[in-house]
């Protein structure tokens, strides 16, 4: 067992706070890679393809770019937390197409937070997400509730 106590905790997360998620390069070879696994449509797989559609070049799967941005959520803040997990996804949009050599630039918004009525040591918190492209064009907004367990559970 770990003596590591996350740094983030349910109590941390502040409505109106703005939580900076880094920076991602996207590369054509890990486009090309994740879609023929899981999107294999041709505008993922080739940039002849991509340009030739409404997407101007090769472009990530939505469902890279989704998964793009929970690898930064892990590592900006979610792998050092109480995180209890998240009972669903309120709404995904992908707004702009990503496309090979983009550097994609996310944060979190901290919407508003609430205790649990049935779990006293536990709490929902409403995020939402948005990735930028290098331009500061936005290309995908998430949102939904995640559970953190309290630090302190009897403080609040």
């Amino acid at each position: 067992m770990s003596e590591h106590s996350p740094r983030y905790a349910y109590e941390d997360f502040v409505p109106g706070s703005d939580w900076p998620l880094g920076a991602k390069l996207v590369t054509a070879e890990e486009i090309i890679d994740f879609a023929s696994q899981f999107d294999p449509q041709p505008f993922h797989l080739d940039e002849a393809a991509g340009k030739a559609s409404i997407l101007g070049g090769l472009a990530a799967s939505g469902w890279h770019t989704v998964s793009i941005f929970m690898r930064m959520l892990c590592d900006a803040y979610l792998l050092d937390s109480t995180s209890q997990g998240a009972p669903g996804i309120d709404y995904v949009k992908w707004k702009q197409p990503v496309l090979a050599g983009d550097t994609l630039i996310g944060k979190t918004t901290i919407l508003e937070r609430r205790l649990s009525k049935s779990k006293p040591s536990l709490g929902f918190v409403k995020l939402h997400h948005a990735l930028f492209n290098q331009n500061g064009v936005l290309v995908c907004e998430l949102e939904h509730t995640a559970m953190f367990s309290l630090r302190e559970p009897s403080s609040i």
